[in-house]
């Protein structure tokens, strides 16, 4: 065992496969002496994930000395040798690395790895970065390890033992950092970490992936209770929201009280934290990333970010077209377990175009060349600035409705347009989803009836079969009361044109409770703007079991809310002499009685400009 020079030419050979330690454990400065004393090396395979450093191994000077194969392209060295043909991509879960090296698929002749200085008892820390790196070190042939004084000690199934380390060359170092990325006029970004927040229940345990999406939704989370995390990686924000206390772990039906990861990366600060700290876990990727592992903890909430999404819901992640750009990474071992586990929301999350704005990353069919990371059969939840399409249980139509309200509005057209080309919606369906800007920057709100939870929102396209079920729900009374009739029957067409309005000319808003994937309409309101009055026609309809809680007079206070905010002079409803709750509801919000024309049936209206009789 060497401890201050190397001899690498007794200790490689050519055309022998190593491995190199990934994210902030990477051994930049054992590699530079191997590059530095590398004599009569050549076509040496480097087999990595992501570091935090240059990769200047794998630049065009030493193509003949190395050929890099990566699990993750992280960094343009890295990426422009993979896309030029210098160095190789091996797409695969993180959970499997382990057993490529185990069972002899990529054997491993060395592991090039950084750890602390060995205890008192004879045992290295492999630190920040266990993931990956405590498999490579136990099956490979050889391990050199670069002792770094800097090294935090972190505890879970993070040690290895000196006499599993055959070359040990002690040199002091700073770890790389990763500073928390900036958000600062980034209002997209900012609304998807809210609209994600809100998927978040109190209790939830979280995984988080590195990037600007998932700092906004940790620092969106500021006022939650009992959040834990079981997560590859953990970073700054995950720190903060612990020493504030809302990430307590408490609630973890899995490693409770404890927070579980396999690698860290981020400031100093990050670093001094963890090092030491018995509440932060640190243990491989097997383990990690076990779908079977992730759903052991209830109400998982596994937080990823895409390139881009088709309309049925797949999930490109690593590629732009033939270009690949990152990697699998534990996006699908997390979306599974998180799928799997009781209470669980797997999310995926992107803005709406590419940065420009020129291009939509909601999309028809994903681009020649592109593959798909994440099946339509994993997600459950698809996050832009325009709100959250729900997917679970939806069918192809519902799915591409979806999908489409929460695109960019100037390529919503388009995307209607391509979807129909495929049948996956019928030749009726031609309105586009419309905003309704007035409720707010996330277009709901959140009531509570009755210590209930429920959310006051527009009526979406994809809403289609619920209106339906919705109006089978109600009895011969109700539908008298609110038609004037007993209509037997509500095609899918005729429910697609109620739910599939111009909402900035008409409104159509809907009261539903909904748990995790699951939504009913309790309660519908809606009014058909009168051009020629510059006013509208209001109306009403209420599930049984809600009647006479308040929802119609929430839905009426709201819609003369817009309707004054969009300039209408009046509101006016038809209402039948017997339906008296109805006419009180009306009576309450401001509503005088008018002479209608019809016998039993009472003209109301509204004035909404001052002064006006």
């Amino acid at each position: 065992m060497a401890t201050t020079k190397l001899d690498w030419s007794k200790i490689l050979k050519s055309g022998q496969r190593i491995f190199i330690g990934s994210h902030a454990a990477v051994p930049t400065a054992l590699i530079d002496d191997l590059i530095e004393n590398a004599k009569n090396l050549h076509d040496i395979e480097i087999v990595q994930l992501m570091t935090l450093s240059d990769n200047k191994w794998a630049s065009p000077q030493y193509q003949q000395l190395f050929k890099v194969n990566t699990f993750f392209i992280g960094g343009d060295t890295v990426r422009t040798a993979v896309n030029e043909g210098r160095a190789d991509y091996t797409p695969s879960f993180i959970s499997d690395i382990p057993n490529l090296f185990n069972n002899g698929i990529l054997p491993l002749d060395a592991a090039l790895i950084m750890v602390g200085p060995a205890d008192k008892y004879g045992y290295h820390s492999m630190g920040v970065s266990v993931d990956v790196v405590a498999a490579a070190a136990k099956s490979a042939n050889t391990v050199i390890a670069q002792v770094n004084p800097n090294m935090p000690v972190t505890y879970g199934q993070s040690f290895l033992h000196t006499n599993q380390i055959h070359h040990v060359w002690e040199h002091a170092a700073p770890l790389p950092e990763l500073p928390p990325p900036s958000l600062e006029n980034s209002k997209i970004i900012e609304r998807i970490g809210q609209y994600i927040a809100l998927l978040v229940e109190n209790g939830s345990t979280l995984q988080i992936g590195v990037g600007t999406i998932c700092a906004a939704a940790l620092r969106y989370l500021s006022n939650h209770k009992d959040l834990g995390i079981h997560s590859e990686l953990i970073t700054d924000d995950v720190m903060h929201l612990m020493l504030k206390g809302v990430i307590n772990n408490r609630k973890k039906t899995f490693h409770p009280n404890k927070i579980v990861t396999s690698f860290c990366m981020g400031s100093k600060a990050l670093y001094d934290f963890v090092d030491h700290n018995p509440h932060v876990g640190f243990y491989p990727s097997e383990y990690v990333n076990s779908p079977a592992n992730v759903a052991r903890n209830d109400k998982l909430v596994a937080i990823n970010s895409a390139i881009e999404v088709d309309l049925t819901g797949q999930v490109v992640s690593d590629s732009i077209g033939h270009q690949f750009y990152s990697g699998i990474g534990g996006q699908v071992d997390f979306s599974r377990g998180a799928s799997l586990s009781k209470g669980g929301k797997p999310v995926i999350a992107l803005p709406s175009t590419t940065e420009d704005g020129k291009v939509s990353r909601i999309v028809p069919y994903i681009r020649e060349g592109a593959g798909v990371v994440t099946t339509r059969g994993h997600v459950h939840y698809v996050v832009t600035e325009f709100g959250v399409a729900s997917l679970r249980g939806k069918s192809i139509r519902e799915r591409a409705l979806e999908l489409i309200r929460v695109a960019h509005p100037k390529f919503r057209s388009q995307l209607l347009q391509e979807v129909r080309k495929h049948y996956w919606v019928p030749h009726y369906q031609q309105q586009t989803p419309v905003d309704v800007p007035e409720l707010g920057d996330i277009g709901f709100k959140k009531l509570t009836i009755n210590n209930e939870s429920f959310d006051l929102r527009p009526l979406y396209p994809s809403d289609e079969r619920r209106l339906q079920e919705f109006f089978y729900s109600h009895t011969k009374e109700t539908l008298q009361l609110r038609y004037n009739a007993v209509p037997t029957t509500m095609t899918r067409e005729k429910s697609c044109n109620l739910v599939s309005i111009d909402q900035s000319r008409d409104l159509a808003l809907c009261i539903v409770r909904q748990k995790g994937s699951a939504v009913q309409i309790q309660a519908v309101g809606r009014y058909y703007f009168i051009e020629s009055q510059n006013s509208c026609e209001v109306a009403f309809v209420t599930r049984e079991k809600y009647q006479g809680r308040g929802m119609a007079g929430m839905l009426l206070d709201e819609m003369i809310r817009i309707a004054k905010e969009r300039g209408l002079d009046s509101m006016q409803a038809y209402v039948l002499a017997a339906n008296k709750p109805m006419l009180s509801v009306f009576e309450r919000g401001g509503f005088k009685r008018l002479p209608s024309e019809e016998p039993g049936e009472v003209l109301l209206k509204l004035e909404l400009i001052e002064g006006a009789e």
